[in-house]
């Protein structure tokens, strides 16, 4: 039988659950843990999980419970509609989503950008991709995207200057690459 258990990290304790540490929880003892969903508050991150009774019932007194790092599930779009989706899973706040792209071998510039990108340093505005579901997952726009995209769709950014997760959300994200291409 399991029991549900909430567990409330304290902020000072989230670095560890990002980093996928063991963190303990008062009152109960070392236990399998099966996750069920990780959601983000206005308190602050809960995990949910359920605790094996029989590994909880062996009396230790040291309370620990295994937590899984937060991850984001990545969709990623080609400028086509006929071409394969892409998915993959990074670690929440790991990558900027240029590596990702780059990464899994995919085609993230236009002709003028494959001549005339900047490397990922964010100057020259070429590494456009228009975010089609999860905004909320990554960071707010960089002055740099304010600055190459004044004219453009909200939805549309620089990878080289976003970070997908923030180390405590997880979900979903889907990418369009070469959004100034789609057909």
């Amino acid at each position: 039988m399991a029991t549900p258990l909430a567990v409330r990290p304290s902020h000072s304790s989230v670095g560890s659950v990002a980093a996928g540490r063991r963190l303990g929880v008062e009152g109960v003892a070392p236990a399998r843990v099966a996750w069920a969903a990780g959601t983000r508050g206005a308190k602050g991150f809960t995990l949910r999980c359920s605790l094996d009774e029989s590994s909880a019932a062996s009396g230790s007194t040291s309370p620990v419970v295994d937590v899984a790092p937060p991850t984001i599930h990545l969709e990623i779009l080609g400028p086509n509609a006929d071409e394969e989706v892409t998915t993959t899973s990074v670690g929440s706040g790991d990558k900027l989503l240029r590596n990702i792209i780059l990464d899994n071998k995919l085609e993230l510039y236009g002709l003028y950008g494959k001549v005339m990108n900047c490397g990922g340093g964010g100057s020259c505005g070429t590494c456009v991709v228009e975010i089609l579901e999860g905004k909320e997952l990554l960071n707010e726009r960089t002055d740099t995207e304010y600055k190459y995209l004044k004219k453009k769709p909200e939805s549309w950014r620089l990878s080289c200057q976003t970070i997908v997760g923030d180390k405590s959300n997880s979900g979903k994200v889907v990418v369009q690459r070469l959004p100034q291409k789609k057909k």
